[in-house]
């Protein structure tokens, strides 16, 4: 005979209890990533950049760094994380944990030419990471020596066509964007042009000045002051839009070449899978940061006009740029080493 002390458990009421703990773990589960999310940031924030300190790039990461770590209420560290161009750092940033403790610096360089000349890169700018918001952009100019009788875009082109091949211009290497600018120019003009490349832009300069070669491709900021002792005459800039540092010079699009654009942009990226409500939050306080008179004054005092985005509009420029230089690399046959 049963003992009438002895308690029992009727089977309906176990599965009761396991499947209300059940819900109780999953909601907590479920809780977890939000409340994380809800409290971020509340530790430092990692900033890779993959060029050396020192750089441009570097120096225009850490100056907004600074400010955007204020607005955060966290302090970005900075990491530079240098070789293969770019690759090791930029790796770096698409293994990383998408938690919203580690963001990246990219180029277009690092992240549109490289991924359209280089086969296995490693890594997809688009499918890979998160894209957060354009810091600015770097334009390009064509400058040419005093000597060389042309005092525009069409004058240039003019010349060019009258004599194939016989003006050289400078690069600081093959497959650089200042290459694929000079080659873009060439294949909308229809011209042809002589690529010398050089290993820095510095060296380039000392022989254009001197008319060894008769043009350059490069970046606006290092011609300017030669252009302002009267020692390189500045024809154009290679920017969608005319900029600040120079406003008399006119686009190479509205120069005769239309759709022409060739410039090194650089923005902030995040791990892929960065929750949605980070990236937002990284993207307003990047667009407040660049809209600082400081930081655009800092931000000009290097060349670099300052241009934040939405994460669409940076994806969608990533996007235009590869398409539009390994189109232009697979016509003139130009690939990255």
């Amino acid at each position: 005979m049963a003992d009438n002390n002895t308690s029992t458990t009727r089977p309906g009421s176990r599965t009761k209890r396991w499947i209300l703990a059940a819900c109780l773990i999953a909601v907590t589960q479920a809780a977890a990533p939000a409340q994380a999310q809800s409290n971020w940031p509340d530790r430092p924030i990692k900033f890779i950049v993959p060029f050396p300190a020192g750089a441009l790039t570097d120096v225009v990461a850490r100056q907004v760094a600074v400010k955007l770590g204020e607005r955060l209420g966290q302090t970005l560290v900075v990491e530079n994380r240098v070789g293969g161009s770019g690759n090791v750092g930029s790796e770096a940033v698409v293994r990383a944990a998408p938690d919203g403790y580690t963001i990246g610096l990219a180029t277009s360089t690092t992240h549109a030419i490289t991924v359209a000349l280089k086969p296995n890169v490693g890594y997809d700018p688009v499918k890979d990471l998160e894209s957060i918001s354009m810091i600015g952009v770097a334009p390009y100019a064509l400058v040419v020596n005093p000597g060389v009788a042309a005092n525009s875009v069409a004058e240039f082109i003019a010349l060019a066509k009258s004599k194939p091949k016989a003006i050289n211009y400078s690069s600081v290497g093959p497959a650089s964007l200042a290459h694929l600018a000079g080659e873009l120019f060439s294949s909308l003009a229809g011209i042809q042009l002589t690529h010398v490349p050089y290993r820095s832009q510095s060296h380039a300069v000392v022989d254009l000045t001197a008319g060894r070669i008769e043009a350059q491709f490069g970046a606006l900021g290092a011609s300017l002051p030669s252009v302002r002792e009267g020692k390189l005459r500045l024809l154009a800039v290679t920017s969608a839009a005319r900029v600040s540092m120079a406003p008399e010079a006119p686009t190479v699009a509205e120069s005769g070449l239309p759709g022409y654009e060739a410039t090194l942009w650089v923005a902030i990226v995040a791990p892929a899978g960065t929750p949605a409500a980070i990236v937002s939050r990284l993207n307003k306080e990047t667009v407040a940061v660049i809209a600082d008179p400081q930081i655009s004054r800092a931000l000009i005092t290097q060349a670099v006009e300052p241009k934040s985005s939405t994460p669409a509009e940076l994806r969608e420029q990533i996007q235009r740029d590869i398409v539009r230089w390994r189109e232009l690399g697979a016509k003139a046959g130009i690939k990255s080493e």
